[in-house]
């Protein structure tokens, strides 16, 4: 009886073992042919008990004999289950580590895919409306000395911020030497790109370059758009995209000269308050942090009526980029 309960309990063994190492994907084929192995085993030991559980008293010496090699069989068969345990339990390890890898780079995809889903999503609600993107900020008191003309590219020009406090004093903001690309700039040269269609068709067609990431026929669309269509409720906009554009492809100079020269055209358009305010980032990124801190500081006050969203974000980066504590 004692044989036939270790019999069981090593067929209850064989049994888990098999059905665990289903979940277990790799070195399965040599577990597979080790458990294949255990089962002939078994037969022969079965055969070999119950056979002699069926024989005479006078076989009762034989079958002591076959329990004896039963015992070696069960040794073997146990030394195998305890090797399969071994091989199971590092195989469950690397399964758990990948997993635990798998979940953090899985968490990673969905915070990239739901940040880029929010970004797009900003985005085609902005150009479909051709209302501001909800990511930037206001104007900043700011008055025109010179400005780049509208045929011909020139230097970024000399600006002024009015001090709040002093209403006949003025600051001046240092010109800036650039060959930054403006608007007009070999317009008459190039080939147009956009449909002989209304503008606001136009303007749709341009915004699709913008969706694809193809920033520099965007440039271009833009280009043709405002020249074409400077007075058009939608040029402010079109200028805006135009310096956007620009500033994607991390080309700060030019970017601060469209910026300007947007906020120049249309000083009370919706695009006002933008335009400054990444005129103001684009002009610390190239070396310019005094007037650009100027500008980024003073939107709240020269737009208080603004989104709520581009007075924070110009409180942002001015933080970010310490102005205030230029003053200090």
């Amino acid at each position: 009886m004692k044989l036939c309960e270790k019999i069981f309990k090593i067929k209850f063994l064989i049994i888990f073992s098999f059905l665990f190492s289903i979940s277990v994907k790799a070195d399965n084929h040599n577990i597979y042919e080790t458990l294949e192995l255990i089962k002939k085993d078994l037969k022969t030991l079965e055969r070999a008990v119950y056979s002699g559980s069926n024989e005479t008293n006078n076989d009762f010496n034989s079958s002591q004999i076959s329990e004896g090699n039963s015992e070696d069989v069960l040794t073997r068969h146990l030394l195998k289950l305890s090797e399969i345990e071994s091989q199971f339990q590092a195989l469950t390890n690397k399964f758990e580590e990948i997993n635990f890898k798998l979940d953090k780079l899985s968490s990673r995809l969905s915070k990239v895919q739901a940040d880029n889903q929010i970004r797009f999503q900003d985005l085609e609600s902005s150009l479909s409306s051709g209302n501001i993107i909800s990511s930037v900020t206001k104007d900043t008191n700011l008055t025109e000395e010179t400005l780049p003309g509208s045929s011909q590219p020139q230097d970024l020009g000399a600006i002024s911020y009015k001090d709040n406090t002093t209403s006949e004093t003025s600051q001046q903001i240092t010109s800036i030497d650039t060959t930054a690309t403006v608007v007009t700039e070999n317009f008459q040269s190039e080939e147009k790109i956009l449909p002989d269609e209304v503008p606001e068709k136009q303007y749709e067609f341009a915004t699709s370059f913008l969706k694809v990431g193809d920033y520099t026929t965007a440039e271009r669309a833009f280009r043709e758009f405002v020249n074409t269509n400077s007075d058009h409720e939608l040029a402010g906009n079109a200028q805006y995209w135009y310096a956007e554009t620009f500033r994607i492809r991390q080309l700060y100079t030019d970017a601060a000269s469209a910026y300007l020269e947007g906020y120049q055209k249309y000083p009370k358009g919706e695009k006002a308050p933008i335009n400054l305010l990444k005129l103001g980032v684009s002009m610390v990124q190239i070396g310019e942090k005094d007037q650009g801190c100027k500008m980024i500081n003073g939107v709240e006050e020269q737009y208080p009526e603004a989104n709520q969203s581009v007075i924070q974000k110009a409180k942002y980066e001015s933080k970010k980029f310490e102005c205030n504590k230029q003053d200090s």
